[in-house]
């Protein structure tokens, strides 16, 4: 099956928001869909990658008696705006972004970021070349 291309990169379907089935209907993961509408417009980046770990930590206490099934992801952002920022202030960035998410109540409870810059995605990935 060919995967869909978002940002000028190829990403596993499972990574990319909407489709149009989806559209169609009401959306089962409409907190994911919310952060990528939110976090494609306010950084433009070339890399964005959500997973929902929220079925990892449902059986903790604070989770327990949660009806949200989108409490708990992983966030990989790839973005020229994060361009001589250090890692705390791309953080402030991404949760000043998802401030109402994560205050409302069954909302974000936890918000694992890796931010970088395409010149550091780069160079990773020239890293793992030579690895």
């Amino acid at each position: 099956m060919p995967r869909p291309i978002a940002f000028g990169l190829v990403f596993p379907r499972r990574f990319l928001s909407t489709t149009a089935g989806r559209m169609a209907s009401a959306s089962n993961t409409p907190m994911e869909d919310l952060m990528r509408k939110k976090i494609a417009n306010a950084f433009n980046p070339t890399t964005l990658i959500i997973r929902n770990d929220s079925h990892l930590h449902a059986h903790h206490a604070p989770m327990r008696g949660s009806t949200s099934k989108e409490t708990h992801f992983h966030v990989t952002i790839t973005s020229p705006e994060f361009q001589s920022k250090m890692q705390p202030a791309r953080h402030r960035m991404v949760y000043a972004l998802l401030k109402e998410e994560i205050s409302q109540e069954g909302g974000i409870h936890a918000l694992q970021l890796k931010t970088k810059t395409p010149e550091e995605e780069q160079r990773e990935k020239e890293r793992q070349a030579q690895a």
